[in-house]
């Protein structure tokens, strides 16, 4: 154990003098900005075509890895709730004597935001209502296809995604607050690699980790600047384009690069706590004005029908029927989670110590599902409420274009002009909000871990997202966004399978060091009743023999 603790010296001391000079870490800060830049390039030289490879590449990587991608989901699900409830759920992140830096509450409000994001708002309309229309399997319409169309937007929404985010933020955060290593995707391999995660296969999974981080968020960016487009297109009739989405890319990238720029503390905890609120009047909103019964009643009846129908829902593949519908969704999805997760994963980390494994993990699943089903039942059971009295053609709007969904549900509602406007500002804070944050942890994983790195570089990211995300659009839409998730996400999803067996290692390991210190302790203690036990009797001896005499 002592020669491990000073190898673990060792590389951080490799670590600070390699970066002495340097506000980078080279290895991994060229690499990936090399590649993104090459990117951008070749998707502006080709232009439109480029659609056209998109699609072909996310068909290819769907068809023959869709099996795998909901394999692998399911896996992380389970391990993560495993190991909640094996012997090393009572491990504690920081050590047995860290106490929580948040209050229950706190820390729940902010894991929520951290999932909580641009995708939520884009889909939490559409999704049930394409999936009513246009159902995985059976009828489109029908009151099954309602039913299902919920049970299935829970499945992508719920405890899979949150099962990712919460593998790697445990990793993370163990490794970080208890082995002590740097906050880098690399440092969870230690058990695996020792010192190699600091040579070029510990470089070549951060590279992997900045990269697949960048197509994730550019992803959720890149559709909720379609989704402000197509709000101010609704509310004023500005042109929706993608010279427009690309004018607003500009100016959105702009103001999150000046909360990059204030830091974490300053600009990102504001904007964080800002959509909280807004968040939350928007969520009541709809609650009170909309079928408030129906929502009640279908948050009931579809969580029941997603517990009950749980390993149907996460295990089916279409084999049967030789459909594309869940390459466009489920897969999609996975994908996008996966790729999301280095992002998440560090937020939820760097908030997370002081909790035991059991209680980061249930905190994780539970209460975070739990909110993002309220948020669907609100809003996309409205929806399906209109859609199936027949009182509105959301539909259609969905058909029409994907993005306008939200608009016109809240048209169907009182000071539609109001909320409408509240939703494109939530939207757009959200958008800034993604982007500061995710620039941070883009920022942290190129500079070996440091959270603190120079503004220029933070400002290099800020700006990248944005490039990212213009570019998909430019060379293909949704569909590009959709690709670049798939891409990066595949390559990552093995990362994550290898992640799992060297954080087994390292938790055995810190459990064998805590069982010995509980044995030090019960043997101190055991010595010193002996001891004390000595001591009565040779007191009760002197006594008698004074007695005696």
């Amino acid at each position: 154990m002592e020669k491990e603790k000073k190898t673990v010296k060792d590389s951080e001391a490799h670590l600070k003098s390699s970066n002495k000079y340097f506000d980078v870490d080279g290895p991994v800060f060229w690499p990936a900005a090399v590649l993104i830049v090459i990117f951008i390039t070749i998707t502006l030289i080709i232009g439109a075509p480029m659609e056209k490879v998109f699609t072909a590449v996310q068909d290819t990587i769907s068809d023959l890895g869709g099996w795998f991608f909901v394999i692998a989901v399911n896996f992380f699900l389970f391990f993560v709730l495993y190991i909640a409830f094996s012997k090393y759920g009572k491990i504690r992140l920081g050590g047995k004597r860290s106490k929580p830096e948040f209050s229950m509450g706190g820390w729940f409000a902010m894991l929520f935001s951290a999932g909580m994001g641009i995708g939520i708002l884009f889909w939490s309309v559409a999704e049930p209502l394409n999936h009513f229309m246009s159902p995985p399997y059976g009828e489109g319409g029908t009151v099954e296809a309602a039913e299902l169309a919920l049970e299935t937007t829970f499945l992508h929404w719920g405890l899979h995604a949150w099962g990712i985010y919460a593998l790697v933020g445990m990793a993370l955060a163990f490794f970080t607050f208890n082995r002590k290593l740097p906050l880098t995707i690399s440092s969870v391999f230690y058990p695996l690699l020792g010192k190699k995660v600091h040579g070029p296969w510990g470089k070549a999974i951060n590279v992997l980790a900045v990269v697949a981080t960048l197509f994730g968020l550019a992803t959720s960016l890149g559709m909720g600047v379609q989704q402000v487009s197509a709000g101010l297109a609704h509310l004023f009739e500005i042109p929706d384009t993608i010279r427009t989405q690309v004018i607003l890319i500009i100016i959105i990238t702009l103001a999150a690069t000046g909360s990059v720029v204030a830091g974490l503390s300053s600009g990102v905890k504001r904007l964080s706590e800002l959509n909280m609120i807004i968040g939350g009047i928007f969520l009541i909103f709809m609650i009170v004005v909309g079928p408030t019964i129906f929502i009640f009643d279908s948050f009931v009846q579809n969580v029941g029908a997603y517990v009950q129908n749980f390993f149907q829902l996460s295990t089916w593949t279409e084999t049967y029927q030789q459909s594309d519908w869940q390459n466009g969704w489920t897969v999609f999805y996975w994908a996008w989670w996966i790729s999301w997760s280095p992002f998440v994963g560090m937020f939820i980390a760097r908030i997370s110590r002081g909790r035991t494994l059991k209680e980061f993990v249930l905190g994780v699943l539970i209460v975070p599902s739990l909110l993002t089903f309220l948020w669907l039942s609100a809003f996309g059971g409205s929806a399906m409420f209109l859609e199936i009295n027949a009182l509105a053609d959301l539909s259609g709007a969905v058909t029409e274009n994907v993005a306008t969904s939200l608009f016109v549900l809240l048209e169907q509602f009182p000071i539609a002009s109001i909320t409408s406007i509240v939703g494109v500002i939530l939207v757009t804070n959200f958008f800034v909000t993604s982007s500061d944050s995710g620039s941070l942890v883009v920022d942290s994983l190129t500079a070996g871990g440091k959270l603190d790195a120079p503004v220029p570089q933070r400002i290099f990211w800020a700006l990248t997202e944005g490039a990212v995300a213009a570019v998909l659009l430019i060379g293909g839409g949704l569909g590009a966004l959709q690709t670049a998730a798939i891409t990066t996400g595949l390559p990552f999803a093995i990362i994550l399978i290898m992640l799992t067996k060297s954080l087994l290692k390292g938790l055995e390991t810190e459990h064998e060091e805590m069982m010995e210190a509980k044995r030090e302790t019960e043997q101190k203690a055991y010595q010193e009743v002996i001891t004390n036990m000595i001591r009565k009797r040779e007191k009760s001896r002197h006594r008698s023999k004074d007695d005696s005499e």
